[in-house]
């Protein structure tokens, strides 16, 4: 069976922001979209006519699109992913009833989340620049691009591997130096013994971290010649694939560093208790060979400034950085460079176009993918004559049976679904057969929404039946919200 679509445009309480909400009565209207067969599905649509100007912005609102906002400056490239058809992409301010936000750097602040979205995603790995917490808490998933600008960093850690090797830089500047008084010609054999180094071949590489750049690090290093020793408790199946044969796992990152003539750290920098700050400190420093070079493109918070300067004080090792330190950035055997990890085209392009993709298929199916706070989920395509419903509700016992108990409460038969959870947060894709709910020619979704979304527990529902931008219901401090 194939449903008609009747969307029903009336009122409801909508306010400001997260922290203060109004509940004025506005104007209602009706809209009909066009469909499949002799069935309809009626769903609510509330629209803030009164006090748009509170949340939204209904002359430059595109009904049936998604409202896509975005901060920085966005790949045109990874966007175009996006299909016009169903997607309208906004510069920041410029969309104020946005369904979902792409970022890069920005820093996010609770207000700039308007109550309609639904979804975040950053084009990069890291999400320190986003509330992740307190988007959990209002029942929104945010999304990163794992691997996109892998290939680039690694490319970088791979510089940092020559630059650490011999002083290339010393000699640069050295020249530079020569040029300005003239004398670089007469100078240039006489003065090279002053910039010698060693050879990377036969060497010893340590990746502690074997993610996407980690262990491409690794392959390419042992492709140099390189002999290659890694820790990682973590390591994924598919991340194992891409490291070389003859790599020797270490079982500890004290066990990296006392084999190690090159040490890479590809971790995550987390703050707090059992966090990673500083955790390239003196005790794991100790380990370290007296002419070793640390290469750090992961994070400059991971690294102990004063312990790595008594390092380089004692000895003839290195340190290799993309990241700003305000001790280290003089020293004589630091190589501080500005935070070009990402920093290609290619890189951005990839970002955005593995962001995009996300929050694609997110809005349009319900899946779940890359999220930082949400289970990984993905139902089977809808068969035709059944209606999906995603259910966002926090992660406490039952909730799963009032959800289900709701839907046969109107004779609905669930044809598939799927429930998974992350720490504090569930997340629901349910399908169903409404062609039993009633005797009506339309079957009332609007009406099952609001009951299942003012559940206790329950933070924010869908009705996904092939119109974007439509069919969202929240629970807003003990207010329905659609």
């Amino acid at each position: 069976k194939i449903f008609c679509i009747s969307i029903m445009l009336s009122a409801s309480a909508v306010a400001k922001n997260f922290a203060h909400r109004a509940a004025p009565r506005c104007a209602a209207r009706a809209a009909t979209v066009r469909c499949m067969s002799d069935e309809a599905l009626q769903v609510d649509h509330f629209t803030h006519v009164g006090q748009w100007k509170t949340y939204g912005d209904l002359a430059h609102h595109q009904e049936s699109k998604f409202q896509i906002q975005t901060f920085n400056k966005i790949s045109p490239i990874g966007l175009a992913r996006l299909p016009e058809d169903r997607f309208d992409v906004k510069a920041e301010a410029a969309s104020k009833n946005s369904h979902a936000i792409l970022l890069r750097s920005h820093k996010l602040q609770e207000e700039e989340v308007q109550v309609t979205v639904r979804a975040i995603a950053r084009c990069g790995a890291g999400t320190n620049n986003v509330p992740v917490a307190r988007m959990t808490e209002l029942g929104i998933p945010v999304f990163n691009t794992p691997g996109a600008n892998a290939n680039a960093v690694k490319e970088l850690v791979l510089c940092g591997l020559f630059l650490g090797s011999r002083r290339v830089v010393d000699g640069i500047n050295h020249m530079k130096d020569l040029g300005a008084k003239g004398l670089a010609k007469e100078r240039v054999e006489k003065d090279k013994s002053m910039f010698g180094g060693r050879e990377i071949t036969g060497k010893t590489l340590g990746v502690i971290g074997l993610g996407h750049i980690g262990a491409s690090t690794a392959r390419d290093a042992a492709r140099l010649g390189m002999k290659v020793v890694g820790y990682d408790p973590g390591l994924s199946i598919e991340n194992a694939l891409k490291l070389p044969r003859d790599i020797d796992i270490a079982d500890s990152m004290a066990g990296v560093a006392s084999k190690s003539d090159y040490i890479s750290i590809n971790i995550p920098y987390i703050k707090g208790e059992g966090g990673t700050h500083g955790i390239i400190g003196k005790e794991l420093i100790s380990n370290f060979k007296d002419d070793a070079v640390l290469l750090n493109f992961a994070r400059g918070e991971l690294v102990d400034s004063e312990a790595m300067k008594e390092f380089l004080d004692s000895g003839n090792g290195r340190y290799v950085t993309d990241f700003p330190d305000d001790l280290l950035w003089d020293h004589k055997n630091a190589v501080v460079l500005p935070h070009l990890g990402a920093s290609t085209e290619e890189a951005e392009d990839a970002a955005a176009g593995m962001a995009a993709d996300t929050i694609n298929e997110y809005l349009s199916t319900g899946a779940i993918k890359n999220s930082v706070n949400f289970p990984t989920v993905a139902l089977g395509d809808r068969a035709p004559g059944t209606v999906r419903m995603t259910v966002v509700n926090k992660n406490e016992p039952g909730m799963l049976a009032k959800i289900t108990d709701a839907i046969s409460q109107h004779n609905l038969n669930i044809t598939q679904q799927i429930n998974n959870s992350r720490g504090d947060v569930a997340y629901n894709v349910i399908d169903f057969d409404a062609s039993g709910a009633s005797d009506s020619a339309v079957f009332d979704a609007k009406l099952l929404q609001k009951e299942i979304t003012m559940l206790e527990g329950v933070l924010s529902s869908r009705v996904l039946y092939g119109v974007s931008g439509t069919g969202y219901a929240k629970n807003v401090d003990g207010n329905y919200f659609a």
